[in-house]
């Protein structure tokens, strides 16, 4: 360990969080002594944000005080029990995945690690863009009891806030944050790709203003904040909305559809819509489907 407390820490993946989280931790002046990846792909973006940090085996990563792993979800409970025998006792073993919680880290933890499970709630470009982006961010923290004080620290060096997640809820927490990220990346794609067909290249700066209300309302009110031909039961309106977006893309159309149907429901149940204005909606969205 370095003096005043500073960590040597080593990152196991160079994706685009690793290499970000490792240049946030260095500028808080802890050592990053290496990155492991098996492939080094991503030489450009490690160099730009660790730059003269060696790339370095996995297994030599145990060297460090503080193992970062920074992997795909999928992959990273066989590379911790790949890597568990190169554990030393009292080293903190840290990942990053949303979905796991500190179960995935057991073969460490069996071997003397300390465990903890750090989750950052945003969205990586893996560019020094992702520096600032991390200020006030939220972190899931799953931590033992007796490791909150050191989850806390490395969390605020991260420039970010911790939020506890119990063990148990990582797999729900983690769904939400998909569904809401990923998905809205899929809807606002297509949006784009349909006002692009009426208004060109104009698109973005249309749809801009108006999808950043409505996510600052639906964060702000939930279902309150639906508008538009739904929400006012205006069937004939989604009738041609469908009808249009078939002809562009069908893909498009189903989406809208799904979505329509999901929210004529919750509007009818949150007393938005009166029955007979959410049938109506609906007969328009099972009309003319193949």
């Amino acid at each position: 360990m370095n003096s005043a407390g500073r960590l040597d820490v080593a990152v196991v993946g160079a994706g685009r969080v690793g290499p970000v989280l490792g240049a946030a931790l260095r500028a808080s002046g802890h050592r990053i002594t290496g990155i492991a990846a098996r492939t080094r792909h991503n030489t450009e973006r490690v160099e730009a944000l660790l730059p003269d940090v060696p790339w370095i085996e996995p297994a030599a990563a145990f060297a460090a005080d503080l193992v970062l792993f920074a992997v795909p979800d999928d992959v990273l409970g066989p590379l911790v029990a790949e890597l568990a025998p190169h554990v030393r006792p009292g080293q903190l073993v840290v990942h990053t995945c949303g979905l796991h919680g500190l179960s995935v880290l057991d073969p460490a933890a069996q071997r003397g690690a300390l465990p903890l499970a750090l989750h950052p709630a945003m969205t990586f470009t893996g560019t020094s863009l992702d520096l600032q982006r991390m200020l006030g961010a939220a972190v899931a923290v799953t931590s033992p009891a007796v490791l909150v004080p050191v989850a806390d620290a490395l969390v605020r060096e991260w420039g970010a806030a911790p939020v506890v997640v119990a063990d148990a809820d990582r797999p729900l927490y983690h769904a939400a944050l998909a569904h809401g990220a990923n998905h809205l990346v899929t809807l606002v794609a297509q949006a784009l790709d349909a006002a692009r067909a009426a208004v060109g290249e104009d698109a973005g700066r249309v749809l801009r203003p108006l999808l950043q209300a409505a996510l600052d309302n639906s964060l702000a009110d939930g279902d309150e904040a639906l508008t538009g031909p739904v929400a006012r039961g205006d069937a004939g309106t989604v009738a041609t909305h469908l009808r249009v977006l078939r002809h562009q893309d069908a893909a498009t159309a189903a989406t809208y559809a799904q979505l329509a149907g999901v929210a004529v429901d919750r509007a009818r149940a949150s007393g938005r819509l009166t029955e007979r204005a959410a049938d109506a909606v609906r007969a328009e969205l099972t009309a003319g489907e193949p």
